[in-house]
């Protein structure tokens, strides 16, 4: 069944570039109000711009989702003026590629702010009006790696592993409330991710899929009755490192020999 956007009132983060903001111009397009946040104003600016074409009341939100604090008055406001979230979309993430002998704590603090603690506080902001509604859904945009473990992506990795098991135990607590929970796990997605100041190079230099063909997706995961869903389809990929993870960890070592 395919997702049916008319009317949703969605609220996406890490919208002004990338997977979010594609979605958001996918759901616009189809005429979904969306609520955009991300830090960049110029770039948000933009991608609201190219979704009020289609959906006048769509709105955005400056913020650093860092700043914890501030999560639950900014989901309280974007409810205000939507008159409440159908669909939560938590794909803002950083990366922090550096050998786990070489990261810092709060290196790995930081990412986790951002990854994991801002969809956790999000969701728990908006759920309870989901809840009242009995109508609604949770979107967490995780990550292969948050199924496996990636060479010098420990702290990335930690993150997205944390979303996963949120994810999964949220959606049997959730089970027969009416809201529903989508776990999506992009693999290589060609977007600013790879090119961040103070990381280390990627080990990876193989193909990516686009950001568009990511969203496309996402929104076909959203019309469906499962929870889990591999963007592109990569699950074969887990399904052998956790047939023999002393294999796999000893192949993904190598990668970083000589």
């Amino acid at each position: 069944m395919a997702f049916s956007a008319a009317g949703k009132r969605v609220l996406i983060t890490g919208a002004s570039s990338g997977v979010g903001a594609a979605l958001a111009r996918k759901l616009a397009e189809d005429q979904a109000v969306v609520s955009l946040i991300a830090r960049r104003r110029d770039r948000l600016a933009e991608v609201l711009a190219d979704c009020q074409k289609h959906s006048p009341d769509s709105r955005m939100w400056v913020a650093d989702l860092a700043e914890s604090e501030a999560i639950d008055a900014l989901a309280q406001q974007a409810a205000d003026v939507l008159g409440g979230i159908d669909v939560l979309v938590n794909n803002a993430a950083v990366p922090k590629r550096r050998a786990v002998s070489a990261l810092t704590p709060a290196e790995a603090e930081a990412v986790m702010r951002v990854n994991f603690f801002a969809p956790m506080r999000l969701t728990l902001a908006v759920l309870p009006g989901m809840l009242s509604r009995a109508a609604g859904m949770i979107v967490n945009v995780s990550s292969v790696g948050g199924r496996l473990g990636i060479i010098h992506e420990s702290a990335y990795c930690a993150s997205k592993f944390a979303l996963c098991g949120w994810s999964e135990s949220m959606a049997v607590d959730l089970h027969g409330t009416g809201v529903s929970v989508k776990l999506i796990e992009p693999g290589p997605v060609d977007t600013e991710i790879w090119d961040q100041p103070d990381n280390d190079e990627p080990f990876y230099d193989g193909p990516k899929f686009s950001a568009d063909e990511v969203a496309d997706g996402i929104v076909a995961a959203m019309g469906s009755d499962g929870f889990e869903h591999y963007v592109p389809d990569m699950k074969a990929v887990v399904d052998l490192k956790n047939a023999d993870i002393d294999t796999y960890i000893a192949g993904a070592a190598g990668m970083a020999r000589p």
